[in-house]
């Protein structure tokens, strides 16, 4: 007698939400977390030399130096003050680097993967959405005054994040992590595309079209393999400065340059398939720039960045006003409510309304601890501050001290909820470092039941 077959499940198999990714990948976030980490205590010294001198007896030296033009009438509108220099055109090279990681988790990262790329998708849609929401609403309550920069309090600092992880001494779970930065990545991709639509004034669109001769030419170039310093160095400053002269704002010109770089190992001349290791970018160029760029961009780039944006001037200041101002409390709310609210609802959602499941090592107070943690907007909200008010204007030295405000909270309020799991994220974190047979991969990225 022959027992009937039973039925099976037509319906896919359950979505793991922060679970680990492969070994490779988990070895190129270590690499990146690191740097970043480095690069946000750098990040935040410079916003802390640039507050304490900006309200220091020697404030208009930081004032003065902020508006040295070094090269007065440069042709190409390049006649810029080193404030100026800093945001347009080393920001270029942080722009650069989010060019090559985004695309780098595009063709072999977690967003290759539908499926895997739903969850930071969904996180980064909410947690931009809601923000600029409550921000409208907040400024229309208030007057009406400052709609422009409804887009501040949209994006995540990744550095300014991971340098709070350090100082709290969180040993998040690799799952969790991989979540952070691809939300912070998807973040940056949403941002430049609302800095190139929304905040590009006195459009010329022959400059714009010119600049795309050096990006093609830079594109052959890496496609090519070809990592000529004194070819591909002039073609990117020729693409910043025709862009810059467009009116699109110039950091959009390292996201495009990023984007042309190839991920994957070339291939044999007489294969089809990648190289071994490409599947995680592995070979490819852009791992090979990243990994030369981001110390310059986590390094130099955003703290000197910050050292000229975060200078904001307290002395004298109402404070009363300052707290009271609707732009003030439109950021500060958008970025601790917003953001936090934005990314827990739209992943609980993601859960509740499809077979999604939270791996088993995360609770959802770990997730309320990284969307707390995600309201630390600093690099370009204080470029998009500038963008929607001028630099040194009244508006844009609120928006300085709500970002500052905000950020600190949201960074208060991640580490009080981080921390309180800090003793489970520790036995996480040795599992996922336990190598007992020695050859060099954690043993939970070869058997991922081992305990």
């Amino acid at each position: 007698m022959t027992l009937p077959t039973p039925p099976s499940d037509p319906r896919p198999p359950k979505i793991r939400l922060f679970s680990r990714s492969s070994w490779p990948q988990a070895r190129h976030l270590a690499d990146v977390l690191r740097t970043e980490t480095v690069g946000g205590a750098l990040l935040l010294s410079g916003a802390l030399i640039a507050l304490i001198w900006a309200n220091s007896p020697w404030s208009d030296s930081y004032t003065r130096l902020g508006e040295v033009v070094p090269w007065p009438g440069a042709p190409w509108h390049l006649d810029l003050n080193l404030a100026t220099w800093a945001a347009d055109g080393l920001l270029a090279i942080f722009f650069f680097v989010v060019g090559l990681e985004l695309k780098r988790e595009f063709v072999a990262g977690d967003l290759r993967d539908p499926r895997r790329a739903a969850l930071p998708v969904a996180a980064a849609l909410g947690g931009m959405l809601l923000p600029a929401l409550i921000y409208v609403a907040v400024v229309l309550s208030g007057g009406g005054e400052g709609l422009r920069g409804w887009a501040i309090p949209t994006a995540t600092d990744i550095a300014f994040a991971l340098a709070v992880l350090a100082v709290v001494s969180s040993h998040l779970p690799q799952g969790l992590r991989a979540f952070l930065l691809t939300l912070a990545v998807v973040d940056d991709l949403f941002a430049i595309t609302i800095i190139a639509i929304f905040y590009t004034a006195d459009f010329q669109p022959v400059p714009l079209l010119a600049a795309f001769a050096p990006i093609a030419l830079f594109a052959v170039l890496v496609q090519r393999g070809r990592t000529w310093w004194w070819a591909l160095i002039p073609l990117a400053v020729a693409a910043w400065t025709l862009v810059h002269a467009s009116g699109v704002h110039a950091t959009v010109a390292g996201v495009l340059l990023g984007f042309t770089v190839p991920v994957l190992a070339r291939r044999p001349a007489a294969g089809d398939q990648p190289a071994a290791g490409a599947d995680a970018g592995e070979g490819g160029l852009a791992a090979r720039l990243e990994h030369r760029w981001r110390p310059v961009s986590a390094g130099f780039a955003v703290p000197i960045f910050a050292l000229f944006a975060a200078g904001v001037t307290l002395r004298g200041t109402d404070l009363g006003a300052l707290l009271s101002d609707p732009i003030v409390i439109a950021i500060v709310a958008a970025l601790v409510f917003g953001k936090s609210i934005g990314i827990f609802g739209s992943t609980y959602l993601l859960a509740r309304f499809t077979r999604a499941e939270l791996d088993e090592d995360i609770t959802w107070t770990d997730l309320l601890g990284i969307a707390l943690l995600a309201g630390v907007g600093f690099t370009v909200s204080l470029l998009i501050g500038d963008l929607a008010f001028g630099a040194g204007s009244t508006a844009d030295d609120r928006v300085k001290a709500a970002v500052l405000l905000g950020s600190l909270i949201s960074a208060g309020l991640a580490a009080t909820v981080l921390i309180r799991r800090n003793a489970a994220y520790r036995r996480v974190a040795q599992r996922e470092r336990l190598d007992a047979d020695g050859d060099g991969v954690p043993d939970v990225y070869q058997h991922p039941d081992a305990r």
